[in-house]
């Protein structure tokens, strides 16, 4: 289960959204997330359904890599739609004592379980097409206007990367902690929910004692090269748009517009 996260890590790949400004895939995840929130109907979802894979197979990133990283989040999916379906009012389709299911809810859990899919995919899909250093550089350049109102974009960027950098290396100090603890006896599938969970303790505090410690020598090697945040800081490769990305801001800006439109213009024949 663990090593089917995929946010945060950095597939390499000789494809055009590898070699896309971050800032451009920034702004299109945002528009992407804008998109999955608004919809509410069939063809809104459509656009959807094809932008994904179509964007998928841009990046040559394994369809299959692609979509095991919802098996990370399945637990919180099935939670969400059970809650849903079992919680929302509406016209009933079954009645058994307390347990009420509707047609509302059954609607309302499918689209959270839709937008919760597109949301780790299409997060995924920028973290893996875009290395940290270069996401760190497109924060802190697409947020530097808000320095004018005194807000740290620098550190924020910064520390957004190292989030993402500890993501995958957390994933793998967990799975070395439980494999050295089921050698020892340890048993993590068996037994009542109680059970499973007092069978992660020995796991969570030598992760958290891990995890402390590679904070730490990460403060120390900053403070050591004599970090300082961003003030004065020049960049190595500077990022510099290319044609190629105006063309990305174009046929972002032109699927946004498009979508607007078929939300605005067909809410009610189309409605889910």
């Amino acid at each position: 289960m663990l090593r089917e996260i995929t946010l945060g890590q950095y597939y390499p790949a000789d494809s055009v959204l590898h070699r896309l400004d971050p800032r451009v895939k920034l702004m299109g995840t945002f528009i992407f997330i804008i998109c999955t929130f608004l919809y509410n109907d069939v063809m809104t979802l459509t656009l959807l359904t094809i932008a994904l894979p179509v964007l998928i197979i841009i990046s040559k990133v394994p369809f299959g890599y692609m979509v095991r990283g919802l098996r990370s989040v399945i637990f919180l999916m099935l939670f969400t739609a059970i809650l849903n379906i079992f919680l929302s009012s509406g016209e009933v389709i079954f009645k058994f004592y307390f347990l009420t299911i509707t047609k509302e809810g059954i609607v309302t859990a499918a689209k959270m379980v839709i937008r919760l899919s597109y949301l780790v995919i299409g997060s995924s899909l920028m973290t893996l097409t875009t290395t940290p250093t270069a996401l760190t550089d497109g924060l802190d350049k697409a947020l530097h206007p808000l320095t004018r109102i005194k807000v740290p974009v620098h550190e924020i960027a910064m520390m957004m990367s190292i989030a993402l950098r500890f993501i995958p290396i957390l994933v793998e100090e967990t799975d070395k902690i439980m494999k050295a603890q089921a050698a020892r006896g340890a048993s993590f599938g068996e037994g009542r929910l109680v059970d499973r969970v007092k069978a992660y303790v020995p796991v969570m505090v030598p992760l958290f004692v891990s995890a402390f410690r590679r904070a730490g020598d990460l403060a120390m090697a900053m403070e050591a090269r004599c970090y300082r945040g961003g003030d004065g800081r020049t960049k190595l490769k500077p990022l510099i748009y290319q044609s190629r990305d105006a063309a990305g801001y174009v046929i972002i800006f032109v699927y946004f517009i498009v979508f607007l439109i078929v939300k605005i213009f067909f809410p009610v024949a189309f409605a889910v």
